[in-house]
């Protein structure tokens, strides 16, 4: 398995967002859902982290987005057959060692309470619950967390 920074607009990444997407419709009704589409994914101020099995197919995802006080974790997925191997796990250091080389000390993102893993894997990685930042209400379908990065 590889991990690396990747563009997000090759199809076997736009399949795997579109996995994603049919996952939290399943959870969210459309006003609780946050996600960024592919052109805001393909930012200047984004990275976007591919996860590629043995054979180089894409199975898991996140983006990383750069705001002017913190960075923002987005999209982060791993296919049903990537899960149990510490996938998500690895993307997300990736990103943040890539806000720690940025100069970047905040984190934060976005999930929602029907999601236990990820809940779970955000904790463990030392995200704590928080309010609504940045142009985020206050919805009983989010969670929100944040963490300090120390460079």
């Amino acid at each position: 398995m590889t991990i690396t920074i990747e563009t997000p607009d090759q199809p076997d990444v736009i399949a795997l967002i579109a996995e994603l997407d049919a996952y939290q419709d399943s959870l969210y009704p459309p006003e609780s859902r946050h996600a960024l589409d592919l052109a805001s994914l393909k930012q200047p101020n984004v990275l976007f982290a591919v996860a590629r099995d043995g054979m180089g197919a894409a199975i898991g995802c996140c983006a990383l987005v750069f705001r002017p006080d913190f960075g923002e974790i987005k999209r982060l997925y791993v296919n049903p057959c990537g899960r149990g191997h510490g996938i998500a796990k690895k993307l997300l250091a990736l990103l943040e060692a890539r806000v720690i080389d940025a100069n970047c000390q905040l984190l934060m993102l976005e999930t929602g309470p029907y999601q236990p893993e990820a809940l779970a894997l955000y904790a463990v990685a030392g995200y704590q619950r928080r309010g609504p930042f940045a142009d985020y209400t206050n919805d009983p379908l989010s969670v929100f967390m944040q963490k300090h990065i120390a460079a």
